[in-house]
């Protein structure tokens, strides 16, 4: 099965090469596939906070990548270079804030520095470091992938129905995805007979790069509007939600791309099981409850414009990013730690004492 979707392989949205950070520019897609070059620390915060790099896993690897250039910049300058450095730690720790990847691999990059040995070159050490957590995020991915497709599998093997929700691809990670890693493979064992995605209002990461993603591997993918959830949940034979997230909580509850709660409801409401895929780095024990989460808010222009021209009345507008899936409504959590059922607080405690499998 790794090589097998190692073969499938076909989007790779981050590439560090040459110095910098290539990102493939999710704003664009699908109408066309353009780079932005990032050569400075502030070009990859902007990048970030302009959705330009989007999905938790693929936001941390491209902070990673933007301290490297951090403390490239600031060693050229001279002086207390690890005290400036701090500041452009600040400065991509608020471009995005409820990701927990973000904090997580920039909490990596500091932890690495803080154990340099003397004569050891910092600016080598980190960037081995960054290259480590995007190298690891791919591996994560296939084996999320593999026991996504064991949990499918052993509850209805069968070529079935999956919706879905935002863009927890290759487009969100440094691989082929959680969510959509997990779909993928499950499309190579003959066992997806149809992908619905809701278009995931108002950024359309559904209908825009989920939906591509998936077409151009020749996965039947429909998308829907995301009002009509419920709907599909009870007409289409839909026997499995799979979506990703951006932070989990210690006691399991989820935070994710704002509707997720809504369709989780419909899920349990209509007998058909909810799973999330996101790698360890994703949990936040920090966090007692999603209640305790930041939760992002954005412009009200993005759901009052499109293209730049306003089509909505003259109103005030409420545009949360994120909601929070209560841990009783999700049926299991896979992480490449391992798959967690029902889960709760003990669970994932000791799910994070684990190793990670191979």
């Amino acid at each position: 099965m790794r090589d097998r979707l190692l073969a499938a392989e076909k989007v790779r949205a981050i590439d560090w090469r040459d110095g910098a950070l290539h990102l493939l520019d999710q704003r664009a897609l699908p109408s066309r596939e353009s780079w932005v070059i990032c050569s400075s620390v502030d070009e990859v915060a902007a990048a970030i906070r302009m959705m330009v790099v989007r999905g938790a896993p693929a936001i941390g690897i491209s902070a990673a990548y933007g301290l490297v250039l951090a403390a490239r910049a600031r060693i050229a300058e001279g002086g207390d270079w690890q005290a400036a450095w701090e500041e452009d730690y600040a400065l991509l720790a608020e471009s995005r804030p409820t990701a927990s990847n973000l904090f997580w691999a920039l909490k990596r990059l500091r932890d690495r520095l803080d154990r340099l040995k003397k004569h050891a070159d910092p600016l080598a050490v980190l960037e081995a470091e960054a290259i480590a957590i995007h190298e690891s995020d791919r591996e994560a991915n296939l084996t999320m992938a593999q026991l996504g497709v064991e949990l499918i599998r052993k509850h209805q093997g069968n070529a079935q129905a999956i919706l879905t929700h935002g863009n927890a691809g290759a487009l969100a990670s440094g691989g082929v995805g959680t969510a959509l890693g997990v779909i993928r493979a499950a499309f190579l064992e003959g066992m997806v007979e149809q992908v619905y995605a809701n278009e995931t209002r108002p950024w359309l990461q559904g209908s825009r790069l989920t939906a591509w993603e998936l077409a151009s591997e020749g996965i039947p993918v429909t998308v829907n509007a995301d009002s009509a959830g419920a709907h599909i949940l009870k007409t289409k034979g839909v026997t499995w939600v799979i979506v990703g997230a951006d932070c989990i909580a210690a006691n399991g509850d989820v935070i994710s791309k704002i509707g997720t709660y809504q369709l989780a409801v419909s899920a349990m409401h209509h007998g058909v099981r909810f799973m999330v895929v996101a790698p360890s780095s994703t949990l936040d024990l920090m966090m007692a409850t999603g209640d305790d989460v930041a939760l992002e808010e954005r412009d009200a222009g993005e759901l009052l414009e499109v293209a730049g021209q306003r089509f909505a009345a003259d109103v005030a507008a409420f545009n949360p990013v994120f909601d929070v899936t209560p841990a009783d409504l999700i049926d299991v959590i896979v992480t490449e730690k391992g798959i967690v059922e029902r889960p709760d607080a003990a669970k994932l405690a000791q799910l994070m004492c684990r190793k990670r499998l191979h």
